[in-house]
């Protein structure tokens, strides 16, 4: 995965549980505007995701994250 993309996860992961608290949850769409302006970027998400870690369509913020980090 990209280090850009790495980024970009961690920066949306401690946000949002900076504003919804540990629970909160998300999708790889939330790492993206709502145009999709890269598809070559969203579908290296969508792989990892699915295909590489079979994440379910939502997920913890912070499950994400620490998988991330780990990487």
């Amino acid at each position: 995965m990209r280090e850009n993309l790495k980024r970009k996860i961690i920066e949306v992961c401690d946000k949002k549980i900076a504003t919804k608290g540990t629970n909160v949850g998300l999708s790889f769409y939330a790492f993206f505007a709502n145009k999709n302006d890269d598809p070559a970027l969203l579908m290296e998400a969508a792989e990892w995701w699915i295909i590489t870690h079979k994440l379910d369509h939502f997920e913890k913020a912070v499950k994400i994250k620490e998988i991330v980090e780990a990487n």
